[in-house]
């Protein structure tokens, strides 16, 4: 049978044998198919191993050979790395579960790995999109069978028999494509040379050792072995699209769609180890109030903080970042510090209670990511102080009785003539970067509240030296 243009039912094959081979190759693998219809366009819809599908697909992006028309944007590495150790923990998984369905032991070293690179409730990825091309007017010149069930003779699927060169052109998933190859390769390598990559590795174990074990090696062995077999990916494809096609469908797909709200994105993701403990120790334990609805109106303020920006505030205080997206579990190493942060924050007066935005300025974000950066900076830091540890008391013992109110004449300071400056905060100056080198616009007082204003990588390091004054803690610029 050949698919038909007229219809999407299977037809009785015509034409000569040079004709099949004009179409090709004489080689041909089967795939069975479901074949449906994508707002009125025949397409199939087809599972295959994750190994295989890489071996059969192709991005005609701007990297790839002359003489390919370019219908993808250029690859972005750095994204593809992220989605590699997403698949990389998705395939330890899939590994674990091939385990399972065949019922044999579980190598334990496939468990340690699994947590070792974070466990999460759920990982799938979403199908790809795909075009076979030169096959005809949407796959008209394909070959292909039913699949009759057994039980009632009704077609349970098709049989489409593709050559070698009908290439699975991705139109929506480069970077998972991509993703995949890096992980295959680094499985690959470490089953080669029996030792992790000292270099770039997409993963290396928490202990630092680079050699295989036996039991890693068995392990990795099982992985390779599921993206053979056991772990499938989803694949829509699409039927003899030209290149006008291609890009009309890779811009449907890539622009169409909205994007998820940060809050909730941040609410329902269980798998970064920070956004794990912000929901667990921080709000489960001790009962810090998080909304992922901002109340702008501060006499309506119910004494939450915004759910994307307690997780910057993390960011800082864990990775001195501005997310927690490369977060790793390593970072649980520094939660014990997190939480005693945390619970000297509860501890300033009003923080957390109703209309906290108008009792003090630490329920303003940007003053709690000048905390997180002081205590980042006395604890986590690379050039840590000789005195770390004592000016990190002296912080955490600080927290709770400085003076976070809108009254402290000092969140005023730029807003000063210069001549009281120096009267009101004598030394101040020394602690403040230069007002030569950009602009000092923190923020204004007014109707008896201090707003600090939006940009808050500039402002929150400045707030960090008012209260390394106020605390009698050293300088940054020391001096």
């Amino acid at each position: 049978m050949n698919f038909g243009i007229e219809d999407n039912l299977p037809h009785p094959l015509t034409g000569s044998l040079d004709d099949l081979l004009d179409n090709g190759s004489s080689s041909e693998q089967d795939y069975n198919v479901f074949v449906g219809n994508n707002l009125g366009e025949r397409v199939f819809l087809l599972q295959v191993p994750m190994k295989e599908f890489f071996k059969i697909s192709e991005v005609a992006n701007e990297q790839y050979r002359e003489g390919i028309e370019v219908t993808q944007r250029k690859l972005d590495q750095v994204h593809a790395h992220k989605l590699a150790l997403y698949i990389l923990k998705g395939l330890i998984s899939s590994a674990i579960n091939f385990k399972k369905a065949k019922k044999v032991p579980i190598v334990p070293a496939l468990v340690d790995i699994q947590e070792e690179l974070g466990r999460q409730p759920y990982l799938s990825l979403q199908p790809i999109v795909v075009n076979i091309r030169d096959i005809g007017h949407r796959g008209g010149k394909l070959r292909a069978v039913r699949v009759l069930s057994q039980e009632d003779s009704s077609t349970a699927c098709f049989k489409v028999y593709l050559a070698q060169n009908n290439l699975l052109w991705v139109i929506d998933g480069q970077h998972r494509r991509e993703a995949m190859r890096l992980v295959f390769e680094f499985i690959e390598s470490v089953l080669r040379h029996h030792t992790y990559p000292k270099k770039k590795s997409l993963y290396t174990p928490l202990d630092g050792h680079l050699d295989l074990t036996s039991e890693e090696i068995q392990a990795w062995q099982t992985v390779l072995e599921s993206t053979k077999t056991f772990c499938t990916v989803s694949v829509e494809v699409h039927l003899g699209l030209n290149a006008d096609e291609e890009r009309q469908l890779f811009h449907d797909l890539n622009n169409l769609g909205k994007k998820v709200d940060r809050n909730l994105a941040l609410k329902f993701d269980s798998s970064n180890p920070i956004n794990l403990f912000i929901k667990e120790e921080l709000i489960d334990q001790l009962g810090i109030q998080v909304s992922d609805v901002e109340q702008k109106d501060w006499s309506k303020d119910d004494g939450s903080i915004l759910l994307k920006d307690m997780s910057a505030i993390n960011a800082i205080l864990l990775l001195n970042k501005t997310n927690i997206s490369t977060a790793t579990p390593e970072v649980k190493d520094k939660f014990n510090v997190a939480k005693q942060f945390w619970e000297s924050v509860k501890a300033i007066d009003g923080f957390g209670e109703k209309q906290a935005k108008e009792k003090t300025i630490a329920m303003q974000p940007v003053v709690l990511k000048a905390l997180a950066k002081l205590v980042f900076d006395f604890n986590f830091s690379k050039k840590l102080p000789e005195n770390a540890n004592s000016l990190y008391h002296t912080l955490l013992d600080g927290i709770s009785n400085l003076d976070f109110s809108h009254k402290n004449l000092i969140w005023q300071y730029y807003e000063m003539p210069e001549s009281d400056r120096e009267t009101m905060f004598p030394g101040l100056k020394s602690y403040l970067p230069s007002e030569e080198t950009g602009n000092r616009d923190i923020g204004g007082f007014n109707a008896g509240l201090m707003r600090f204003g939006s940009k808050h990588n500039d402002i929150f390091p400045i707030i960090g030296d008012m209260i390394r004054y106020q605390l009698g803690l050293p300088s940054r610029h020391g001096s």
